[in-house]
């Protein structure tokens, strides 16, 4: 039976790198999980949150799910190296009833790393466990196919006497939620279907940390989405008769000048989409998102601290320093390895009210000036914002369209399947906490309260706010290898899409070497 699972892994790798043969392991993960809860339409947030889009949204749920991998991360005394991975699950009350988590397939040589497929990757510079995640690059939501060229871990700049460090990544993907899309949505709501994923990042590291115990972290991460076929969007065909032909649907290029306008934001001319009122304007083509990274570390050899803050932009308005950074993710961690029941605490602060400010006016020959401001965070005219399969892609505090299920009466506009991101005027603070007060036994707590304020677009009739948290309680005997027990409790009180909630979960998993 170990040969067959052995032979379906390679056959699913596609071929051993280069005529090398597998050695070490491959590892196996089975899991199942239920949810309850007693909130009238929706689980508990941090029953949702950051859990790479696996978990459901509603009040009572559950899934199993099965995995093989293996790692390149095995091999490192090679130079060429290959891993992969398959995660299938079956779920209740979710998305869909069938779900492909992860399936991928990494080649690797040196320092280097090709990534083809649907891959879970935690934020950059977070606390996977902790934080309250990215802003672009988040795990709020399920993985987007792509392939992707990657330095997965930081090299060394030769001749810097190993005080110079760089990372990075750039990749190309597309949105699997086409089927979701449409069933989701209400008559006349928006929707982009077969849109493409664009994604790179650059990471610099300051430090020596055998010389010196602190040290700078730095990134730039940008996103795009592109090509695709958007609907129910108003838009004027300026290639047809004078003044325009007045259309509700608007296919996007998807050839290889649009890959390149992608990867370098260009391009933009007057019939890619900017199209609200019949005038339009020369822009970067497609949805462009991004974000600035600084972290610095102090960890001598016992403990560490660690302060860091993102900056999200929508456009260059906010790239640089033209309109101020007021709008970011700041946060400080903690680690105590010698305190067994607290080993690491943290705090972070959001605010994302700003958005350049509340007055946009692109320049006309009437009016020169331009003021870029209502970034309108994760929305777009023409995509559906920065979501997959309902779930926003970068922070969870920005609430994710898949809550759009009910007209709101705190809006003055029909919300109900709609695919917008309502809720991105956002100040949060966050804390977490996790320990293991005994072998086999460790817990984090997460406790979060958030104030929004709607959007610039639709501001809410009157602010709200949303208090959530999180116990976990996991248990990995030592007798019972490869077991895991974990038990958890969540609660919500407020008055935003979520309401009050409150409910446990339970899971069980088992892990191990299927074979060597």
């Amino acid at each position: 039976m170990k040969h067959s699972l052995y032979l379906a892994c390679l056959l699913l790798s596609s071929t051993c790198v280069f005529g090398q043969t597998l050695h070490k392991g491959i590892t196996y993960n089975v899991e199942s999980s239920v949810a309850w809860s007693n909130g009238d339409d929706f689980a508990p947030f941090w029953f949702t949150a950051n859990r790479h889009g696996l978990f459901s949204t509603d009040a009572s749920s559950g899934y199993l799910k099965a995995g093989l991998f293996r790692s390149t991360e095995q091999d490192k005394e090679r130079n060429w190296r290959h891993g992969y991975g398959l995660e299938l699950a079956a779920a209740y009350n979710h998305t869909s009833s069938f779900i492909v988590q992860q399936a991928y397939y990494d080649i690797a040589w040196k320092w280097m790393q090709l990534s083809i497929g649907s891959k879970e990757r935690p934020s950059a510079l977070k606390n996977p466990l902790l934080s309250s995640g990215g802003l672009i690059f988040g795990t709020n939501a399920r993985p987007v196919p792509q392939v992707r060229f990657e330095l997965p871990e930081y090299i060394t700049i030769p001749g810097t006497s190993d005080w110079l460090h760089i990372k990075g990544f750039l990749g190309y993907g597309m949105y699997t939620d086409n089927n979701w899309q449409r069933d989701f949505v209400a008559p006349g709501q928006r929707y982009t279907l077969d849109a493409l994923h664009h994604v790179k990042a650059g990471y610099l590291k300051i430090g020596n940390e055998e010389k010196f115990p602190l040290y700078f972290e730095g990134a730039l991460e940008m996103a795009t989405q592109f090509g695709g076929h958007a609907y129910n969007v108003t838009w004027y065909d300026r290639k047809g008769e004078e003044g325009g032909v007045k259309r509700n649907d608007f296919k996007m290029g998807s050839g290889i000048k649009d890959f390149f306008e992608a990867l370098i934001p260009m391009g933009g001319d007057a019939t890619d989409g900017e199209t609200s009122d019949g005038e339009s304007y020369a822009n970067a083509s497609g949805n462009h998102i991004g974000s600035w990274h600084f972290s610095l570390t102090y960890a001598p050899e016992d403990w560490k601290i660690r302060a860091y803050y993102e900056h999200m932009f929508e456009d260059h308005s906010m790239m640089f320093f033209e309109y101020g950074w007021k709008d970011g993710l700041a946060g400080i961690e903690v680690t105590l390895p010698k305190n067994p029941f607290v080993h690491t605490f943290l705090y972070e602060f959001m605010n994302s009210k700003d958005q350049s400010g509340a007055v946009y006016h692109d320049h006309t020959p009437e009016i020169p000036d331009q003021i870029s401001a209502i970034d309108d965070y994760y929305n777009h005219l023409l995509y559906t914002g920065w979501q997959h399969w309902g779930m926003s892609m970068g922070s969870p505090f920005l609430l994710s369209p898949i809550y759009n299920q009910n007209n709101h009466p705190n809006f003055f506009h029909n919300t109900k399947g709609s695919l917008k991101f309502y809720y991105n005027r956002v100040q949060s603070h966050h804390f977490g906490i996790c320990g293991s007060p005994m072998e086999g036994l460790d817990y984090r707590l997460l406790v979060s309260h958030s104030k929004h304020w709607g959007s610039y677009v639709m501001p809410l009739i009157d602010t709200e706010e949303q208090t959530s948290a999180l116990l976990e309680v996991s248990y990995a005997p030592t007798q019972w290898d490869g077991w895991q027990f974990k038990a958890s409790a969540a609660y919500d009180h407020g008055n935003t899409l979520i309401g009050n909630n409150f409910g446990g979960m339970l899971t069980v998993s088992k892990c191990g070497i299927l074979t060597r």
